[in-house]
């Protein structure tokens, strides 16, 4: 077989670093007390009020995802509190999985993978339940490629005395997100889907209405103790030492993001998705999720075909990484991002691969059906 000279990856996270962010965190570290690396804080910490939407400044940590997950539940739920969490995933479940460590009172609307609630459902729990403190959702359930509607939840919640609380993880700088127009009370994030970022910074951001609960908060905490973070924020600094390489990595992402303007991203991920999904139909393939949305697509594996083998050949026999399913779902579904810095002929190749790595597995399908089916799509004004 001809070697393959290039590596593509296109999983749902970690996602591809364009170059300028690549050459930036190769430059010397700042101390991150220097006034130059204030002032950078300071920039990309303004920054993040553009991508989400809001008018209130971002808490950047030094962690993961998960980490920011859990300095939410962490600052604004008491032991005993009621929540309502919508659990349609591995990542609805993490929330569930968080607030039971911390001793919330947990009413799940739990949903099959694939599937999600709705605004409607979530109005019923609400008004069963009017004691509740806060409601938990996915912005994007990353492991189904799930579509989630978040300004419907938030129109809902945002009638009660309760906040809403967003996971944005794989959904930030991918799909449509108003903070403060839709009335999200917190959203937390990480660095390493749809912001073209390294692993290793995280945040979290909220409104007057979430802070309350902050400033009433009782629970033990220290690394993640928001008060803290709020104290040094004036000072364009954090409590601990701060991911000061990824915060100016950030600055070089904000910098090709606005030049593309955020809509324009926006429908970037959505005309992909798009094009990922009519070809995984014209490869007689059947997509999992009932409402896919268009940070990831999520795809059942073929009747006859190894799944676990599927990641594995297209990734060392033809380059490409995508992701596997999770959970009980672990060989059963593959998953393509459509997130961060990829565009048609990331996904493109994409395609050709997983043509490849199918027919070699025994799917039955025409070869090139799928990469001409993207194609007439792309083509598509």
């Amino acid at each position: 077989m001809m070697k393959t000279l290039y590596k593509f990856l296109l999983a749902p996270g970690p996602t591809p670093l364009p170059e300028e962010v690549r050459l930036e965190g190769a430059r010397e570290i700042t101390h991150h007390k220097h006034p130059a690396a204030k002032k950078m804080f300071r920039k990309v910490t303004d920054d993040m009020k553009w991508l989400l939407g809001t008018k209130y400044d971002s808490y950047l940590l030094a962690s993961s995802g998960s980490g920011a997950m859990e300095t939410a539940v962490q600052n604004l739920i008491n032991t005993g509190d009621k929540v309502i969490i919508i659990n349609a995933g591995n990542f609805g479940g993490r929330w569930v999985k968080i607030n039971k460590a911390y001793g919330a009172n947990v009413v799940e609307i739990k949903k099959d993978w694939g599937d999600m609630a709705t605004p409607a459902e979530l109005d019923a729990v609400l008004k069963e339940n009017p004691d509740t403190v806060a409601v938990f959702c996915q912005l994007s359930e990353t492991s189904t490629g799930a579509c989630s509607d978040t300004e419907g939840f938030a129109k809902i919640v945002s009638k009660t005395n309760a906040i809403l609380v967003v996971d944005g993880v794989s959904g930030i700088g991918v799909v449509p997100l108003k903070m403060d127009e839709w009335n999200v009370d917190v959203v937390v994030g990480g660095s390493q889907k749809g912001m073209m970022l390294p692993p290793g910074m995280a945040f979290i951001c909220m409104n007057e209405k979430a802070w309350k609960l902050v400033e009433n908060n009782k629970q033990h905490k220290f690394y993640f103790d928001l008060k803290l973070f709020q104290k040094k924020l004036v000072d364009n600094e954090t409590p601990w030492t701060p991911p000061i390489g990824i915060i100016y990595q950030a600055d070089k992402a904000f910098e090709m993001m606005k030049a593309e303007g955020l809509e324009n991203v926006w429908a970037r991920s959505t005309k992909l998705a798009k094009g990922i999904r009519t070809a995984m139909k014209a490869m007689n393939l059947e997509l999992f999720a009932k409402c896919p949305g268009d940070a990831v697509t999520t795809v059942k594996v073929p009747d006859g075909v190894d799944g676990k083998k599927v990641t594995s050949v297209i990734r060392d026999k033809y380059g490409v990484t995508i992701a596997g399913g999770q959970g009980d779902f672990t060989g059963k579904i593959f998953r393509l991002g459509h997130m961060g810095y990829m565009d048609m002929y990331s996904e493109l190749a994409c395609l050709a691969a997983l043509e490849l790595t199918l027919k070699e597995l025994g799917h039955k399908f025409e070869i090139g059906s799928g990469v001409s089916a993207f194609m007439k799509e792309m083509a598509q004004e």
